[in-house]
Order: structure tokens, then sequence, then C-alpha cells
């Protein structure tokens, strides 16, 4: 089903999610995070929706979020892979690819911890295999609770673009840029710089993502990676035992996102 009320254009949505995680311990009680001065919101309803649709394929798409440990006792902690793998929306694209509107959704609970083909795809000795079942639930319980994502209360982060301009080209993300290509005759990659508008626990902020863009054969395929920090989303990153265990604010976030043309209603 295609979301209503898309902003200005294409993005991870990246995207973006703050997908933060603690190892098993109860974590504290939300704190507020100072306050900053809050940027621009979108307008009520967004642009008007412009060119062809394409809607999401959440089973061919892929948003990672790599969370690390951090504190005088890291070592005992682990880092973490945060997924999903459902992925909702739809982008809308007309002859100038600037003037493109998107909207994504991420439904919270859906969300996986540590699945081992995705540690298996990161490199080095910073995600070992070795995660006990204790460790990724304890990690989503933190994850989903009351002091981080809030699951009951914001069962879903909402991800659109306030603004897009021609950019650097975007890495592709190595942990998400498995599968086909767009397909026979696709366009080449093409780099975009999307100013995101986030909203995670009711609160929106907005930062800026590099990424690729293929559109050909009736398939867009949008990539690319970029490091995000907990609190430019207005949340507090995970600490216990008076900070000597915590996770780091900043996250790393990887996105491969597939949609497919819809007809135009």
């Amino acid at each position: 089903m295609r979301v209503r009320g898309a902003c200005k254009l294409l993005v991870p949505g990246a995207l973006l999610l703050a997908m933060l995680a603690g190892c098993p311990l109860r974590p504290p009680a939300a704190t507020a995070v100072p306050a900053t001065p809050a940027p621009a919101t979108l307008p009520p309803g967004g642009t008007p929706q412009r060119g062809q649709p394409y809607d999401v394929d959440g089973a061919a798409s892929l948003l990672t979020v790599l969370v690390y440990r951090g504190g005088a006792l890291a070592s005992v902690g682990h880092n973490h892979v945060i997924a999903s793998h459902q992925l909702s929306g739809t982008f809308y694209v007309p002859d100038d690819v600037l003037h493109s509107s998107f909207e994504l959704h991420v439904a919270v609970d859906t969300l996986t911890v540590d699945e081992a083909a995705l540690r298996a795809q990161q490199s080095g000795a910073d995600f070992p295999a070795e995660v006990s079942e204790g460790a990724r639930q304890g990690t989503r319980r933190n994850m989903l609770g009351e002091a981080l994502l809030d699951a009951v209360h914001n069962p879903e982060i909402v991800l659109r673009s306030a603004g897009l301009e021609r950019g650097a080209p975007a890495s592709a993300p190595a942990a998400a840029a498995s599968g086909p290509p767009a397909g026979a005759g696709s366009a080449a990659a093409d780099a975009l710089l999307a100013q995101v508008q986030s909203t995670v626990r009711g609160q929106q902020r907005t930062f800026a993502v590099p990424l690729r863009y293929q559109l050909g054969g009736g398939t867009l395929i949008v990539s690319g990676e970029t490091s995000l920090r907990q609190s430019e989303l207005g949340l507090t990153p995970f600490s216990a035992m008076l900070g000597a265990l915590q996770v780091q604010d900043e996250m790393h976030v990887a996105f491969r996102i597939v949609a497919h043309a819809a007809p135009v209603q």
C-alpha cells in the first residue's frame, strides 16, 4: 500500500534508523537530551506527489545499523548489528529527479539484532560470530524499551527527504549491496545528497545522507552509507554502571532499498 504525503526525495532512509542498543543490562530511566535548536520541519502533508510511483519491496531491501560498545568495561559488552528487512513506503520520481519525493516507514518491532549472516558480513574482529541468544534478546529488549525507541508508544520510525541535490559519489555499503542490479538498460548509478527528516519517538530531526540511485527496467535502487549520532536523532545512548559500560553515540548506517514501478492512479 502506498504511503501518502511524501516530501522531497530519495534516500535511505536511510536511512536511517537509530537503532542503538546495549547488552542485556537493565536500561536506565529515560533522560532528556539537552535542548538544541530545532531544524525547520516540513509543511503538513509535504509537497505534491509528482512522477512515477515506485513501491518499496521490503523483502528485497535492507537497512543495517552498526552500534559499538564503549566505556571502561567495553570488553564485557558487544558491538551489535541492527537490521530491518521490512521497510515500506513509496518513491515518486518525475523527469527531474531532484524534484522526486519519498516517505519510508520502519516498524520498530520488526527490527532484528545480530543475525548471524549479517554479523558474518562485517570485517575484522569487531563483530565475532559468538553472541549468545541471551545477549541478543537482552539487547533487543533494551532497544525497544521506554528508555530508547519506546516501541509501545512509538511503533514506527518515519524517514522523509527535506531536500535533494547533486552530490559526491556515495560508496556502496558492503553489508547491504548484495542482490541483482536494476536490470538490463538501467542507468548508471548517480550520486545525490539528501537532507533526510526522521521522526523517532515523536521527535523530528534532519541530517544529510549521501546516496546513489539506479533507475531502469521498472526498478529503482537507492543505496549508501553514512555515520550518524544517536543524539542527532534526539536519543540518549545506552549507559550502565555509571558509564563504565555504554553504547557509543556514533553509529554506522547502510542501506539498499529496492522499489518497483506501480500503476499511476
